[in-house]
């Protein structure tokens, strides 16, 4: 089997260590090129010593170059906030490398609507209708045949996953969508910040960015695209005093107040059953973020309320596996002919 050679961009936030745990891992993809300005020079497994012994340990943290990355990678993941990996990208592509960018970057398709909720401007719009938004159940086809990725965000994950069935069987009504997510502090990056800070986080509950959260187009553009006309939800976020794992509560409105659960499960199911990484619950179920840790799943609870004519849709994913580090390496697999799986069927302990 051919050695697929990766690089990674922005080695040192979280999701750029999970993915390389993953690599580390991964039977065909070897990590030839890792990045970081401010950790340029050191061996990655003195860094990581997680990794010695390991695949990568002697790896020497670089400065990007574009060039370099040419000579030594197929593919390169860009773990880099957005407004950062646009120029990255566009260097990488000229060279006839391969990108997977885990930003904002290109997930939104209108640079007008980017411009608003990142407050910059788009400098590569030329590249915006090239990258295929990376959500493998939904464009695996797409991912397979592109050059250019752009990695879902770790909510929207959530959430596209958690209502698409409800939409696409035409369950729900789609203009009165209250999503209520709740995210591990990884979420917020590795960046030390006073938000974040353990006594800050630890034994405390708290929303935020509401109601502007930066992922909010992100799902109101996918679900738009499915529901064929421009939707609205109201998305609202909290962190959670754990370190990792998202959990949204999605409250929709029943288009017929008398379904049933069996008929939503039997829709739910039915969408699904080609689709390993989504696991329905069984009836009276509801997902829990320790029993995705470390994974690929999207665990599915389904409820329905006939007192109030409400579907409540319970979504549990991993936010730096499935909802970040994990789907990329997902979009790489498809990219280079792999299995979708390849390296990533594990689960992390659950204590």
């Amino acid at each position: 089997m051919k050695t697929i050679n990766v690089g990674l961009v922005g080695i040192t936030g979280y999701a750029g260590m999970e993915l390389t745990r993953l690599l580390v891992s991964h039977p065909s993809m070897r990590l030839a090129m890792a990045c970081s300005r401010a950790e340029s020079g050191k061996r990655l497994g003195d860094f990581y010593p997680f990794l010695n012994h390991m695949p990568g340990a002697d790896v020497v943290i670089s400065v990007f170059d574009p060039q370099e990355a040419a000579r030594q990678c197929d593919v390169v993941f860009l773990a880099v906030p957005a407004g950062t990996a646009m120029d990255m990208a566009e260097m990488l592509l000229r060279a006839g490398v391969k990108v997977v960018d885990l930003s904002a970057d290109f997930r939104l398709r209108d640079p007008e609507t980017y411009a608003t909720w990142y407050k910059r401007e788009h400098v590569c719009t030329d590249l915006l209708h090239k990258a295929v938004y990376g959500l493998p159940e939904l464009y695996a086809a797409e991912i397979a045949g592109a050059k250019l990725i752009a990695n879902p965000g770790c909510y929207p994950t959530s959430v596209i996953l958690g209502l698409y069935a409800a939409i696409k069987n035409d369950l729900v009504h789609t203009d009165d969508i209250v999503v209520d997510a709740k995210s591990g502090a990884t979420g917020a990056g590795r960046k030390a910040a006073v938000p974040t800070l353990f006594c800050e986080i630890s034994d405390n509950f708290r929303a935020y960015g509401l109601p502007t959260h930066r992922h909010t187009p992100e799902i109101e553009q996918e679900l738009s695209l499915l529901a064929g006309h421009d939707m609205r939800v109201s998305f609202n976020t909290h962190i959670l005093p754990t370190n990792r794992g998202i959990l949204s509560t999605i409250y929709t409105k029943l288009k017929n107040p008398a379904t049933s659960l069996d008929e939503v499960r039997e829709a739910f199911t039915r969408t699904w059953e080609h689709s390993p990484w989504i696991r329905i619950l069984p009836k009276g179920a509801l997902p829990e973020t320790r029993f995705v840790r470390g994974s690929m799943f999207c665990d599915l609870g389904l409820v329905v309320d006939p007192r109030t004519g409400r579907l409540i849709i319970v979504s549990a994913i991993d936010n730096l596996c499935r909802g970040a580090s994990g789907q990329a390496m997902a979009n790489a697999n498809l990219m280079c002919g792999l299995p979708v799986e390849t390296g990533l069927n594990t689960l992390a302990p659950l204590a």
